[in-house]
């Protein structure tokens, strides 16, 4: 993803949540998603559709859960290049249908296997199972393998290494989720100085999903106070999670999304989205809220909990680093 992309703009719009739309779309719970780019590739299509009418620049494949690990559980661990390819190509078709550019971008998504000691897991085996992903995202036209929610330097570096392998320019996100460490404890500054150092470097590095939007602004400001010429991502889950008797909801609205996207461009993302409970109708307003919105002044931790509210995991101790940053660079 290059500088030409941006076209006069210094960010772009990643699109919504995959897995909540599909349950909208019909998708029951315990399914495998990434089997619709077979038995439903209309809805795919259309999820894709939506998205892209709602301003994304970037839409990402429905794929996240497409390696031979993951499939497993669902017995469709021989089909990952079947499955991979028919993802790359629906969101393909959209892409090349748009009236401007779409870039498609393959996810990548954890294996689901702890690594040694504390699981099966080896950097080989992660390489080759990501490779295997990645060569069927390749096959149907993805421009980009978009690795997200990983939470094990391990793995994120077996991943990095398995889209070189195959010849994939690439990105890395991850999910802080756990009092602003991911579930492995790595902290925002510690993971972008890590992966910042990769060969070849990713396009791009940051975070996604999480617990909510707020918390998720904290680790972009981690990000980009460690590297700030760094192109970092942004995509934060649609509010909090909440759970009910219908299941998960998020708390977030439209007016609460476009708040959280101008935020994210001022704490210096790039790349900005959502994940989780993001429909396109949230999209649509993170779209019209960044259009007409001049980079303003470094947000700090207490100007990010005025506008979208608190941290829902916050770390044991109070994060000044959010706090020096917004009055230091201001």
């Amino acid at each position: 993803m290059g500088d030409d992309l941006f076209a006069g703009r210094d960010w772009l719009l990643a699109d919504g949540a995959t897995g909540t739309n599909l349950f909208d779309m019909g998708l029951a719970s315990g399914d495998a998603p990434e089997l619709w780019n077979q038995t439903h590739p209309d809805r795919i299509r259309r999820l894709h559709q939506n998205f892209v009418e709602a301003g994304a620049d970037i839409i990402l494949t429905n794929s996240f859960g497409g390696t031979r690990r993951r499939l497993a559980l669902h017995n469709l661990d021989g089909r990952v290049f079947e499955l991979n390819k028919l993802a790359a190509q629906n969101a393909r078709a959209v892409a090349d249908a748009a009236d401007r550019r779409v870039v498609v971008a393959g996810s990548v998504g954890p294996t689901g296997d702890l690594f040694a000691p504390l699981g099966m897991m080896t950097p080989a085996l992660a390489e080759e199972v990501f490779v295997e992903q990645i060569e069927g995202l390749q096959a149907g036209g993805t421009d980009v393998i978009w690795i997200e929610t990983l939470s094990a330097l391990e793995e994120m570096h077996a991943a990095a290494t398995a889209a070189a392998k195959v010849g994939m320019p690439y990105t890395v996100t991850a999910s802080f989720d756990t009092a602003g460490n991911t579930m492995m404890g790595i902290r925002p500054e510690a993971m972008i100085r890590e992966v910042s150092a990769y060969a070849p470097p990713p396009h791009g590095i940051g975070c996604n999903c999480g617990v909510g939007a707020s918390d998720l602004l904290c680790s972009v400001l981690a990000m980009t106070d460690a590297m700030p010429d760094a192109l970092v991502i942004a995509k934060g889950n649609c509010g909090i999670p909440q759970v009910g008797a219908d299941g998960v909801t998020y708390s977030g609205t439209p007016e609460v999304m476009a708040a959280y996207a101008t935020l994210a461009v001022d704490a210096g993302a790039r790349i900005v989205g959502g994940c989780c409970g993001t429909r396109p109708e949230h999209l649509l307003a993170m779209r019209r809220a960044l259009e007409g919105h001049v980079r303003g002044q470094r947000p700090t931790l207490e100007s990010i909990v005025a506008a979208i509210g608190p941290l829902a995991s916050p770390p044991s101790t109070v994060d000044a680093g959010a706090r020096r940053a917004g009055r230091r660079r201001g």
